[in-house]
């Protein structure tokens, strides 16, 4: 595990550092939309791309993925990675999200592209993900349960 994560925490969602506080919206309550295209930034300090889509559980109302987008040229090319939430940190000095994981372990990753998505529904693949990131997916705790809320399996399951 990289050190830009200091709490420790494998659960949860997206850790905040940075003197960004203010009035209005963000850092701590934020439109999806304002997060694309923000740079992510590997432990090991390296640019390995850009934020282009918040992936939600509607089922549970949680941030389940942020997908990364690397490489390319005019959207030719470019390979998106799926990053559990939990794995990121949004740096409000620096407007950037880091990701707790060197830039080789990213690229290594073959990830998926544009017209060829995973089944993000099936928790063998999530699971996987989660344990590629050293992180408890996201249903298992670390969140309150709403009542309902099966909690051993995945919301997108249910």
């Amino acid at each position: 595990m990289g050190s830009i994560n200091p709490q420790g925490d494998r659960t949860g969602g997206a850790k905040i550092v940075g003197g960004g506080r203010g009035e209005g919206p963000g850092p701590e309550v934020m439109a999806a939309a304002t997060l694309d295209g923000n740079k992510v930034m590997s432990a090991d300090g390296e640019h390995v791309g850009k934020i282009s889509d918040i992936m939600l559980d509607v089922r549970s109302g949680r941030v389940a993925y942020a997908v990364l987008s690397e490489g390319g040229f005019l959207g030719m090319g470019t390979t998106l990675h799926a990053i559990p939430w939990s794995a990121l940190m949004l740096d409000t000095d620096q407007k950037c999200f880091h990701v707790d994981i060197a830039a080789q372990r990213l690229k290594d990753d073959a990830g998926f592209d544009k017209d060829h998505w995973p089944s993000m529904a099936d928790p063998a693949w999530a699971a996987s993900l989660h344990t590629y990131y050293n992180r408890d997916p996201y249903w298992l705790g670390g969140m309150d349960v709403a009542e309902g809320d099966l909690g051993d399996e995945p919301p997108l399951e249910r």
